[in-house]
């Protein structure tokens, strides 16, 4: 069985939980306790010398970056529906991932450290990052259900958990109904589970 290192509280943590969940598939759910520092312990460090959540172990393929994960998830039991063979369209989607692990970790990923771990991070620069992303994000949206078009692929789960989110790290998703309504597609997705919330920032 799949076995998940993971953090109830991680945005990168649900992205695998939630393709996991998607994708149906059975496994180990086990939580990593970052307060007391069992993400340096060696054992897990052998799983990930980075020591940090997710990490996944799929009968002895070990993987432990959240895009990497989810598009080897996708990969091996999503077929196209997930991540299409077409060179263009893997384009596109490889090219979410790297917003992902860009713009949203910067804007509003970082936001959401501050007022949930109390991260010493610049709050107003990663909300000034977060708006501009999603003000792109709701022209782009404004004409498909999903980032890359009407049907649900990784891009939309590697963008999900941190801009659905971003509240908490006080940044309004109100400005932004394309964006809200493409929160509420993936929500509907057969699957689906949610991070849990936190009451600060704008959700406080």
């Amino acid at each position: 069985m799949i076995k998940f290192y993971g953090f109830p509280l991680s945005g990168h943590s649900h992205r695998v939980e939630l393709m996991l969940n998607l994708l149906g598939l059975p496994f180990e759910n086990i939580t990593v306790d970052l307060a007391n520092g069992a993400h340096k312990d060696p054992s897990f460090l052998a799983l990930n010398p980075f020591g940090t959540v997710p990490a996944l172990d799929d009968d002895g393929v070990v993987l432990s970056d959240s895009n990497a994960i989810i598009t080897y998830l996708a990969r091996k039991y999503g077929g196209e529906k997930w991540l299409s063979n077409d060179p263009a369209k893997a384009a596109e989607v490889q090219s979410w991932l790297s917003i992902a692990a860009g713009k949203i970790a910067y804007g509003p990923a970082a936001a959401r450290l501050v007022t949930v771990f109390g991260a010493s991070l610049d709050h107003e620069g990663a909300k000034s990052t977060a708006n501009a992303l999603f003000a792109t994000m709701d022209h782009i949206l404004s004409d498909r259900r999903f980032l890359t078009g009407n049907e649900v692929t990784i891009a939309d789960v590697a963008g999900y958990s941190y801009i659905a989110h971003a509240p908490e790290g006080g940044v309004s998703l109100d400005p932004y109904p394309n964006i809200r309504a493409w929160l509420g597609h993936i929500e509907k997705l057969d699957g689906f589970v949610s991070m849990p919330e936190t009451k600060v920032g704008l959700a406080a």
